[in-house]
């Protein structure tokens, strides 16, 4: 509390006088989750940490959805996920697991904005004069009151605290749909408080590969050696098969795609006595059919219960709606959008299960199989194409040779920002303003 008392009695230093306001905003797995006691308010970090990680997760951060609130609930009942909000909103989205450990082995693998925060500290931006963070629960649904009202409260705090200047948000990945949604639900809002927005690394048309996937098999944040401390692969299947979030980046099934995206499984077969293999196609609009199908026994044992997590028709017709408010943003007058995309790494598109040397037997069996991906340009998770494909009237798209979460230590995405906001670490802030849309692409 000290270190931000001192920010703000140096608010008023010339190097400051110029900046309109940032707003960071996370995206999916990029917000510090805690669970805390509804009677006691003791508070254990669940998300994200390294020791006990996978413990500590199923004990008390598995959720189901409630279809009559429309949120998904910890299992837990004596619990509740929140989101710290110290340091403006930045300690949230800054470094994943702040443990003492984390910092002094320099385990980047969870430094979120950590960069970027200390980039625009470095351009004069202060921590709660001219920066702030919005981390949310990531569980939700991207359209949902509550994450709507903190997104507003978060725009009027910056709003307020630098004097009445408007707001220049920088999002990641989902924070980007979340932010789509909010335009569509709240234009007056969005254009009284917002200057700028700069998106880095959104779906803006779903996922496919790495969605697809996460619904039949999890999401892995962290691969290779590194993943034996983190939360399991299975572990993350259960809390996502429940979340609103991860339904609304499915591939948009009205988009034009290139190609559309398809899951294959190749399945053994029994007739008349003679077995044979043949390979299944599901394209975006009849996956339903092979979500239901393995999922339908899927079920997970909490606390000696035996709680049944099927496919959820309920959250896909949620989702539905939610695509509906994506696919009618527009972004108002007066607010310049920015776009940067991650491209020349391999991005699952199709996912395959099973082969023709090793068909599945039983679909339930996909739940526990590693997928064979056909990948397309993109940044690793998001494919450019999706994450191009914003539907407004953008100044800029660049794309960036990077990763999904190497966007935002990238120096080319840095050099960008500091560009498109008018400002550098070593002077004092230019006005420049960009006139015309370029799609640029950077290797």
């Amino acid at each position: 509390m000290l270190r931000d008392f001192c920010c703000c009695w140096n608010s008023d230093t010339d190097n400051t006088v110029d900046r309109d306001p940032v707003l960071l905003v996370s995206g999916i797995g990029g917000s510090i989750l805690h669970s805390k006691r509804k009677k006691f308010g003791f508070e254990t970090r669940v998300w994200v940490r390294i020791m006990l990680a996978d413990l500590e997760f199923k004990k008390k951060a598995l959720s189901v959805y409630n279809s009559e609130t429309g949120y998904t609930e910890s299992l837990d009942s004596a619990t509740e996920l929140i989101v710290p909000q110290d340091d403006y909103g930045l300690y949230a989205i800054d470094i994943l697991d702040p443990s003492f450990f984390v910092k002094c082995l320099h385990l980047t693998d969870v430094y979120h904005f950590h960069d970027m925060i200390d980039m625009l500290v470095g351009c004069g931006y202060k921590k709660g004069t001219t920066l702030f963070g919005y981390g949310y629960d990531f569980r939700q649904s991207n359209r949902i009151g509550k994450l709507m009202d903190g997104l507003k409260e978060k725009l009027e705090a910056a709003y307020k605290a630098s004097g009445g200047r408007k707001v220049n948000i920088i999002s990641h990945s989902m924070g980007g749909l979340l932010v789509s949604c909010f335009i569509s639900l709240n234009s007056d809002i969005f254009s009284k408080y917002v200057n700028k927005w700069i998106t880095i690394a959104t779906p803006f048309q779903g996922a496919p590969g790495c969605i697809n996937d996460s619904l039949l098999t999890g999401l892995q944040f962290v691969e290779g050696f590194e993943s034996f401390f983190f939360v399991s692969r299975w572990s993350m299947h259960q809390l996502l098969v429940e979340c609103p979030s991860i339904y609304e980046m499915l591939p948009n099934p009205d988009f034009n795609w290139k190609k559309q995206p398809e899951i294959q499984v190749w399945r053994k077969q029994s007739k008349d006595g003679e077995t044979s293999v043949a390979k299944d196609t599901y394209g975006c609009n009849d996956c339903v059919t092979l979500f239901e199908e393995a999922l339908r026994n899927n079920e997970l044992n909490y606390d000696g219960k035996t709680i049944a997590l099927p496919f959820n028709f309920k959250i896909l017709e949620w989702a539905t709606g939610t695509r509906k408010v994506l696919d009618e943003a527009q972004l108002p007058k007066g607010v310049s959008f920015y776009n940067i995309y991650g491209t020349s790494f391999d991005t699952p598109f199709d996912v395959c299960y099973g082969s023709e040397s090793s068909p599945i037997s039983e679909v339930s069996e996909i739940c526990h199989t590693m997928p064979e991906y056909s990948c397309t340009d993109g940044d690793g998770t998001v494919p450019a194409e999706s994450a191009m494909a914003d539907q407004f009237d953008a100044v800029e798209r660049v794309g960036v040779a990077a990763s999904h979460r190497g966007l935002l230590t990238d120096k080319k995405v840095f050099q960008l920002i500091q560009n498109w906001l008018g400002v550098s670490s070593e002077s004092k802030v230019k006005h420049a303003r960009t006139s015309k849309v370029m799609d640029v692409k950077f290797e």
